[in-house]
């Protein structure tokens, strides 16, 4: 039986999502164990992969499960007696065989949350803290990532992905509380791609860049920064089928 699960996590204790050779501290290794402890071996597949740092509250797996493993409430339950304080099992759902949780996603919702309170010891995972802000330019130059582009200027080097083109339906920038929230809603994106384009915004922030340099890069006329902001600030908030 196929099943698509719905989960958060905890980025600042990981190592990133993605397993790696070099250690056992990532969200995937996590899983893997917990799977493996209640005699389900099957690799999953996840919607994508997060960096070190990086939260997420609405990441999507799909796997097999074994067919003993019926009672869905009960699997969950026993999964989060493992896997808490840091992940977190939200939802296990029945779905059909061809259900893929990368490849049948429409789009991506990330949320990167920024302050410039005086830092907190409890909040620094969580968000970034900057000087200054400046609301109008940022909600102005934001709008400038909307539409379909080539964002080869607005990735990380080390990426194997050879097609940079990508559609960002909408975005926003707002307050929340203490908060300022950026939005970002699209069919995909690069190796970094988000922390790179809100590093750029901060920029335009404070003066160092403008409107008119990120218009530039965005076109692939100049390459003005690759800044990367803080992956704390950073969370995967939602995905579409």
């Amino acid at each position: 039986m196929q099943v698509k699960i719905t989960l958060s996590y905890d980025g600042s204790v990981f190592k990133g999502f993605q397993i790696q050779k070099e250690t056992t501290k990532t969200v995937s290794n996590k899983l893997e164990k917990a799977f493996k402890s209640l005699n389900i071996n099957e690799k999953f597949i996840a919607s994508g992969r997060t960096d070190k740092g990086v939260h997420a509250l609405n990441q999507v797996l799909n796997l097999n499960i074994p067919s003993f493993w019926k009672d869905l409430d009960k699997l969950k339950t026993s999964l989060n007696r493992s896997l808490l304080p840091h992940i977190y099992i939200k939802k296990i759902e029945k779905v059909s065989d061809t259900f893929h949780s990368r490849f049948d996603a429409k789009r991506r919702i990330y949320r990167y949350i920024i302050s410039k309170d005086t830092p907190s010891v409890f909040l620094t995972p969580y968000v970034t803290y900057v000087k200054e802000i400046n609301p109008i330019l940022i909600k102005k130059a934001i709008k400038i990532f909307e539409g379909t582009h080539d964002f080869e200027y607005f990735k990380k080097n080390g990426s194997d992905t050879k097609n940079f083109i990508r559609t960002i339906y909408k975005t926003n920038f707002y307050k929340y509380k203490q908060f300022y929230i950026f939005y970002f809603e699209a069919n995909g994106y690069l190796r970094s791609q988000i922390r790179i384009m809100v590093a750029f915004l901060i920029q335009i922030s404070n003066g160092k860049l403008s409107e008119n340099e990120l218009k530039l890069q965005l076109e692939k006329k100049k390459l003005f920064s690759c800044e990367l902001a803080k992956p704390n600030g950073l969370y995967l908030a939602k995905i579409k089928y």
